[in-house]
């Protein structure tokens, strides 16, 4: 059985194929990081329009990638949501389109879902159950996994996403888009200690995540580090660099290990684009070492938007029969709960 995907949920246009014997095929991505960088953040309308331009060519690649054709496909699965409405409707509109012409099944998928089950593309993955902690631009959230069509929601951020966050900081400090990779290359020469901003825990219960106060906090000791020259002597753009990335990596560190105490399921998951962070990966690692619970990251070319793990999702989806129709639209907002199986 071959599957071809389809993600266009943002900023980035990717097509993959898998194969059920075999697992992914090819998995083709096309990035508009150059496009929207001037602007410090993604342009939803330049972004829809680059999708119109790329997702042919994307498609063809990704078929010519997997040596296989459009007549062997079974299926195609599609993000249909969350994400930017005019970018998710190029790739809907594909993808009906090829069902239509194949006369073959479409497989709506929810973005999010992806993201929880990337980790299962790798060789070395999670049983059920396992805690999967996303965590990218648009969504940073935590699921218990029971299954790969059963999910439950266990925390969210009430504001911005962490890497959002990541974003709006390296605009603050002029460094320019996107801003993880560039904050985290700036941290690494940054002196622990040195600045101490502080992190949102939302009650000794509360699994969900506020990251709106750390980036107020930044950019407030960053205003008064502009206009004291004794400050900066003693502090670097470095030194706060380090400092947020560090009191970000312990907010989500602290809720995913809260997580594991409340259900005492011993295998973790975090995917996402922020997962490519390896002072994030190497933080995780150590508390579930020294737990004795087993952690998984997904290859960075995973973690980002990708069709491979639309693809993934779409498989299980088809496995259990849940086929979408023509009439089927996209969805800005998406809440995973949508999808769950009871």
């Amino acid at each position: 059985m071959l599957i071809l995907s389809i993600d266009t949920s943002c900023d980035d246009t990717s097509v993959a194929v898998l194969k059920e014997e075999s697992g992914v095929l090819s998995n083709v991505v096309n990035s508009q990081v150059k496009l929207h960088a001037p602007y410090s953040g993604v342009v939803p309308e330049l972004a829809s329009r680059e999708h119109l331009r790329n997702l042919i060519p994307v498609l063809d690649q990704a078929l010519k990638e997997a040596g296989v054709s459009l007549k062997e496909i079974s299926a195609v699965a599609v993000t249909i949501g969350p994400g930017l409405m005019g970018s998710l409707l190029v790739g809907l509109y594909v993808a009906k389109a090829i069902c239509l012409a194949q006369d073959i099944k479409l497989i709506p998928v929810n973005h999010l879902e992806g993201h929880i089950l990337s980790v299962l593309l790798e060789e070395e993955k999670p049983n059920f159950p396992y805690l999967a902690l996303t965590v990218s631009g648009g969504h940073t959230s935590l699921y218990l996994v029971n299954s790969p069509l059963s999910y439950s929601n266990l925390g969210n951020t009430l504001d911005d996403a962490a890497g959002e966050a990541f974003d709006k900081v390296a605009k603050l400090f002029r460094l320019g888009y996107p801003g993880g990779r560039i904050i985290e290359d700036l941290a690494r020469q940054g002196r622990p200690g040195r600045v101490k901003f502080p992190k949102a825990y939302l009650g000794k219960d509360s699994l969900d995540f506020s990251f709106s106060g750390i980036k107020t906090a930044v950019a407030s000791y960053y205003k008064r580090w502009q206009s004291d020259t004794g400050l900066q002597k003693e502090i670097s753009l470095q030194d706060m660099a380090f400092a947020f990335q560090e009191a970000v990596c312990e907010m989500l560190c602290r809720n995913l290990f809260l997580a594991q105490e409340k259900t005492k399921v011993t295998q973790l998951a975090v995917a996402g684009g922020v997962a490519c962070n390896n002072f994030l990966r190497q933080m995780v690692k150590q508390k579930a070492d020294t737990l004795g619970v087993k952690c998984y990251f997904p290859r960075p070319s995973f973690c980002t938007d990708n069709a491979a793990m639309i693809a993934l999702a779409g498989y299980f989806r088809l496995q259990a029969n849940q086929i979408g129709d023509m009439a089927i639209d996209a969805v800005a907002k998406f809440p995973i709960k949508t999808l769950e199986v009871k």
